[in-house]
């Protein structure tokens, strides 16, 4: 018994379609401004509605057609907007090579390695004590306090070590930078 009535509103969505073919293709266009494009959304717009009266049926065809057509279009212009935020375009092309290469060039990356192998250098020379504190201050975060119980030394102490540790390096690293 379901058959005839999809066939029947399938025999009613062609008539309508075909007598507002037109006037669908006339709407959109004034939305997107290209007749192909036009032409292609209403053409999608037949097959969806087509669709969805096999699914269920539609009351009013000619409503749900101008309806699904409207919103094809808004969908369509939105992704239009999205891409041409996206995409190169050929004027453009001189916006994109002004995007700044994050990466360190070459020579920067040795220069880093030098610096690390200097800082490396001068903790080494600390006592253990002043490298340990300086580990767990600057790597690992903890605060005096933690570091001075953890250790068995007061604050003061502490404090002094690392004084004494980024002295070191700021010395390694000035040696590096001055011929």
């Amino acid at each position: 018994m379901a058959q005839p009535v999809v066939a029947v509103m399938s025999a009613s969505i062609n008539a309508i379609f075909i007598d507002q073919r037109a006037a669908l293709v006339d709407r959109v266009f004034l939305m997107v401004g290209c007749r192909q494009t036009a032409e292609d959304l209403v053409q999608e717009c037949y097959l969806r509605t087509v669709d969805a009266a096999h699914r269920a049926p539609i009351s009013h065809v000619r409503a749900f057609l101008y309806q699904t057509a409207r919103n094809l279009a808004l969908d369509h212009l939105r992704r239009e907007r999205r891409r041409r935020t996206v995409e190169h375009r050929d004027g453009e092309g001189a916006l994109i090579e002004q995007i700044a290469d994050t990466s360190a060039s070459s020579e920067q990356q040795l220069i880093d390695i030098q610096r690390m192998r200097a800082l490396e250098a001068a903790l080494e020379g600390l006592p253990l004590r002043a490298q340990q504190a300086v580990i767990l201050n600057r790597l690992q975060g903890w605060s005096y306090p933690r570091i001075a119980e953890h250790l068995g030394v007061s604050p003061n102490t502490v404090y002094n070590d690392i004084r004494a540790a980024m002295s070191q390096c700021m010395k390694a690293l000035n040696r590096l930078e001055s011929p």
